[in-house]
């Protein structure tokens, strides 16, 4: 056992900061998908919500005669 093992102590507790470091880390991307997947669906539901405000205002009447026009 040399000088800078000693000083250092068991591995015990290295192991142990060393599971919490990837615990943490583990912890954290968990955090960051779930965040972009709120995110993602938050987007989706705008677009959808944009889309049928669109189609809302777009007369039925108009959108009829350009289909029977073109049959």
């Amino acid at each position: 056992m040399t000088i800078e093992e000693a000083a250092a102590g068991p591995a015990g507790p290295k192991v142990l900061r060393l599971l919490y470091f990837v615990g943490a880390g583990f912890i954290c991307t968990v955090g960051i998908n779930k965040w972009r997947e709120i995110e993602r669906k938050s987007i989706l539901e705008q677009q959808q919500q944009e889309k049928k405000m669109k189609s809302d205002f777009l007369p039925r009447s108009s959108t009829n005669s350009v289909q029977k026009a073109i049959k």
